[in-house]
């Protein structure tokens, strides 16, 4: 099955830029058009893709009012085009759900890159074996054959990144891993310094599976360090 990216951008000329740069270099991808982010939502609602390239700055409907109705239903991947300097719009993106973005101007080597890895990141779970099946701490179950997270016999709907990065943080319980080491893990060696993807997703895993994120008890903070997952697998 070819792989079917939608890019959304109210500058036509982006558009058909980035159209043409995976028509050339990736010529099995089918590419999708949307100007506004109206007609985004009317297109995933007819339309199956496997990502979004989601322009921020939008007429009718900004990438974040779109991003976060995706998010209602859908973990399909997004990737967020956003003005350069703009830090806290890296940031906000990422805690509405989107995956990563790409700051205007880029290139298009640099575009395609960030899709091949988003697609790989979220397409495969793990990239080693575990040493058992299933793992219980307190409250909190992973069932790594099965993908599964559960919170007191309650399954926890994560998204494939969540998932990879609750996976390597229990993989290694007992041992701090550094804020690099996490990144090249989860996201790629290219990510490397990029600590803002770390903490914007350590919040949102705490929030789903931690009773009191403010205080939890499977995702430990190693101030100036890392992260840790403390517990021992029981029985």
């Amino acid at each position: 099955m070819a792989v079917r990216i939608l890019v959304a951008d109210d500058e036509p000329d982006v558009v058909g830029i980035i159209t043409v740069a995976f028509q050339y270099n990736r010529p099995d991808y089918v590419i999708g058009q949307a100007y506004n982010g109206v007609e985004v939502l009317q297109q995933l609602r007819n339309e199956t893709y496997d990502l979004l390239i989601l322009d921020v700055s939008m007429p009718e409907m900004d990438g974040f009012e779109v991003t976060r109705r995706i998010r209602e239903t859908s973990n399909m991947p997004i990737i967020l085009l956003t003005a350069k300097g703009l830090e806290q719009d890296k940031v906000r993106g990422l805690e509405l759900g989107a995956d990563d973005y790409v700051t205007k101007p880029f290139s298009h080597k640099e575009l395609i890159a960030r899709v091949d890895a988003v697609l790989r990141r979220t397409s495969a779970t793990t990239d080693a074996p575990v040493s058992s099946d299933v793992m219980r701490y307190k409250d909190l179950e992973i069932d790594f054959a099965q993908h599964q997270v559960r919170v007191q016999a309650e399954v926890i709907s994560l998204t494939p990144t969540e998932y990879r990065l609750l996976y390597h943080l229990a993989n290694n319980r007992g041992r701090v891993l550094p804020q690099e080491t996490l990144l090249a893990k989860v996201w790629g060696a290219g990510y490397r310094g990029e600590s803002h993807y770390l903490k914007v997703y350590i919040r949102r895993l705490r929030e789903k599976i931690e009773s009191d994120p403010a205080e939890p008890e499977y995702i430990l903070t190693v101030r100036g360090v890392g992260y840790t997952f403390p517990g021992k697998e029981a029985g």
